[in-house]
């Protein structure tokens, strides 16, 4: 299948790699052969969008969610989606490190993703680490000091230390494991199956609102909500409504104004495809698990510490932010990365 990058993007008009400015390189790779996807499926041509921030120093790649984007830390043209932990002076530190961030394929950015209305083939965690080697290559980039993922990105970064352990020194993944829970595909194909449906019917962007606010109770802890949800009801025109169901619409409708109902459905299914065979990772890995994560049980991030070939140290923290902790926890977080980043 031929898929392009967003209309906004023209690979003739755009040059392949905007001018430095502070220490920043940002470009858009395109490849007119395109890529074999490894479930099948071709994307041709490809675009693969990516930036580089850091004056100096070793390269480490950062990715999170499947919203998130090359845009790691905060810059003169837009909010990094990690500069809690990114930046200067950070725990990611962009005065001592040069950090690489991507688009992933499938996703609402700049790299290659379904137009509207289009199916776009199905993309797994191992083709989202070629893009990452890809981008490597292109840059002159030998190696990754580290390669540090959260939620969807902790699962490309598994990925590329079992397909690409030559071009990586350290790992460091964030709630995601070897492979996903059915719990966790049971509720992600619900809110699959809500963003289909509203598309059959051209609303699909409310139906990724409602996808987004299901979602959305999936990402924090019980614990969270009873601390702050816990006010009376207000009598609306459609009946009451609850604080925690305004919370979540909000939420949903924010994301939705932003992000693709056909990339959403890509991304998610490439989480519930996800799988690696730990046992065939021999590069050193750390490990961060959150005890109130409902998506990535510590189970299985034990298990996963356990399978691994080159072995693993396994962190494990609490926060009533359950999933959403690398997004929130950057204390603790700080600390887990700068401990990894000096043992590269």
């Amino acid at each position: 299948m031929s898929a392009a990058a967003p209309e906004a993007i023209s690979p003739q008009s755009r040059s392949p790699e905007a001018p430095a400015r502070h220490g920043l390189r940002d470009g858009v790779i395109v490849l007119e052969d395109g890529l074999v996807l490894e479930h099948g499926g071709r994307v041709a041509p490809l675009c693969i969008a990516w930036r580089l921030q850091g004056l100096a120093g070793p390269v480490v790649a950062a990715m999170g969610g499947i919203s998130s984007g090359r845009i790691v830390c905060d810059g003169e043209d837009a909010p990094g989606w990690w500069s809690e932990i990114a930046g200067p002076g950070r725990a990611l530190d962009s005065d001592r490190f040069r950090v690489l961030g991507i688009d992933f394929l499938g996703g609402s950015h700049e790299s290659s993703g379904p137009r509207e209305g289009e199916r776009f083939p199905s993309v797994s965690s191992y083709d989202q680490a070629w893009i990452l080697r890809h981008v490597l290559d292109r840059l002159g980039l030998v190696e990754l000091a580290a390669c540090i993922g959260a939620s969807y990105g902790g699962m490309v970064a598994l990925a590329f230390a079992e397909r690409f352990p030559d071009r990586l020194r350290h790992a460091v993944v964030i709630s995601a494991a070897h492979r996903t829970h059915p719990m966790s595909t049971a509720w992600r194909s619900v809110q699959r199956a809500i963003v289909r449906y509203s598309l059959r019917h051209a609303e699909g962007p409310r139906g990724l609102a409602l996808a987004r606010a299901l979602a959305m109770a999936t990402y924090r802890s019980a614990r969270e909500f009873e601390e702050r949800f816990t006010g009376a009801a207000e009598r609306g025109t459609d009946g009451f409504r609850f604080p925690v169901e305004s919370y979540l619409l909000a939420r949903g409708e924010d994301y939705a104004s932003r992000y693709r109902p056909e990339s959403f459905v890509c991304l998610s299914e490439s989480i519930d495809l996800h799988c690696v065979d730990p046992a065939s990772i021999h590069v050193p890995v750390t490990l961060l698990a959150v005890t109130e994560d409902q998506l990535v049980p510590l189970a299985d991030m034990r298990a996963l510490r356990d399978a691994l070939g080159g072995g693993a140290r396994l962190v494990e923290i609490s926060s009533s932010y359950g999933h959403d902790a690398f997004l929130k926890e950057k204390e603790v977080l700080g600390g887990v990365i700068a401990q990894a980043l000096a043992d590269t």
